[in-house]
C-alpha cells in the first residue's frame, strides 16, 4: 500500500497547464532539446507502459520519475502512480527510495548532473571566467527547456546545504564556479557577490521562461492555465493598449543573452575596481584572500 496521502499532491508548483506545454515561439532556439537531438519537452512521453518486467534499481526509478514529471507535471507524481507506470506495487519502490521526499532529492540531483554530460559546459574555465559562466548559464537553460515542468522543483526544493542557492543545486558545481572566479583574480568576497548575482539572474529568467511555456511556478497559479474570457477594459491604459503588440512578443532568448552580457560586464567592473556591496570583514581577513587552488 502507498504511504498515507500519497495520492494527494501537496502543491501546484510544476503543474502543466491544461492543453500541455506551449510550443516555443522561436523554434530555432539553439538551447531547445529538439535542436540538440533530444525529445522536445512538449512531446514528453512519460514512463514506458506496463510490459516486460525490468529489475528495479534507484537509477531506473529516478529516471522514470523524471519522465513522469516531464509528461504529467510535478503535482501528479506519487509513489503509487510511479509504481504503476513501472509495473510494480508502490511498496517495491521503498527499497530503493525511502519516500517521495528522497525521490525528489534524487530527481533534482540527477537533472542538475545533466550539466556533466553537456559537452558545451566546462567544469573548469579553459577559456576565461566569462566564457565559463556563459557556457554554464546556457547549460542550465538547456536543462530548464528540456524539463520545464521539473525546473520549479530545482528552484524550490530545500537544499541539503542551506547556503547553496538554486538553480545550481550541486556542491560540485558551486565549488567549480567559486574556484573559476578565484583563479581569475576574484577575491572571496567578490566571488560570493558574483555567485549570488549569477544565480539570481538564472533563477529569475528561467522561472519566467518555463512559466511562459505553460508551467505553474507558484502554488497559487491556476494549474489549468485557462485564460479569462472576460474582456479587459483598457480604456484607462492607453499606452498599454498602444504597446500591446510589442509587450506580447516573446524575446526570452534575446533577453537572456543581453542580461547575461550585462551581468558579466558588471562583474568585470567589480573585478577591476574592487567595488562590491558586501560589508568589509571585521575579524577574518582571510575572506579577502583566495584559498589554495585545486578542486
Amino acid at each position: 500500500m502507498a504511504a498515507p496521502g500519497d495520492d494527494q499532491p501537496g502543491t501546484d508548483v510544476g503543474a502543466i497547464q491544461d492543453g500541455g506545454l506551449e510550443a516555443p515561439d522561436h523554434p530555432d532556439d539553439p538551447d531547445l532539446p529538439e535542436n540538440r537531438g533530444r525529445r522536445a519537452a512538449e512531446d514528453a512521453t512519460g514512463p514506458p507502459s506496463l510490459g516486460t518486467r525490468v529489475p528495479l534499481d534507484r537509477e531506473r526509478i529516478i529516471s522514470a520519475a523524471i519522465d513522469y514529471i516531464d509528461a504529467h507535471g510535478l503535482p501528479l507524481l506519487t509513489m503509487r502512480r510511479l509504481g504503476s507506470a513501472l509495473g510494480v506495487e508502490a511498496m517495491s519502490l521503498y527499497r530503493y527510495v525511502p519516500g517521495r521526499d528522497d525521490l525528489l532529492d534524487g530527481v533534482v540531483d540527477t537533472v542538475v548532473d545533466e550539466l556533466f554530460a553537456d559537452e558545451e559546459v566546462l567544469f573548469e574555465p579553459r577559456f576565461g571566467w566569462q566564457d565559463y559562466l556563459q557556457r554554464l548559464a546556457h547549460g542550465v537553460r538547456r536543462i530548464a527547456l528540456a524539463h520545464p515542468a521539473l525546473f520549479p522543483l530545482v528552484a524550490t526544493r530545500p537544499p541539503a546545504a542551506p547556503w547553496v542557492r538554486p538553480p545550481l543545486r550541486s556542491l560540485k558545481w558551486v565549488e567549480s564556479l567559486l574556484r573559476a572566479l578565484h583563479t581569475h583574480g576574484f577575491t572571496s568576497v567578490q566571488a560570493v557577490v558574483a555567485y549570488r548575482a549569477y544565480t539570481s539572474f538564472l533563477l529569475g529568467h528561467l522561472l519566467l521562461e518555463v512559466a511562459q511555456r505553460g508551467v505553474s511556478v507558484h502554488p497559487e497559479d491556476d494549474p489549468d492555465g485557462k485564460p479569462s474570457t472576460k474582456q479587459l477594459d483598457l480604456v484607462e491604459f492607453p499606452l498599454i493598449t498602444e504597446l500591446q503588440p510589442l509587450l506580447s512578443l516573446d524575446e526570452t532568448l534575446t533577453e537572456f543573452e543581453e542580461s547575461l552580457e550585462s551581468l558579466l560586464d558588471r562583474l568585470q567592473t567589480m573585478l577591476e575596481t574592487g567595488a562590491h556591496h558586501l560589508p568589509p570583514p571585521t575579524e577574518d581577513a582571510e575572506l579577502l584572500t583566495p584559498p589554495p587552488t585545486g578542486i
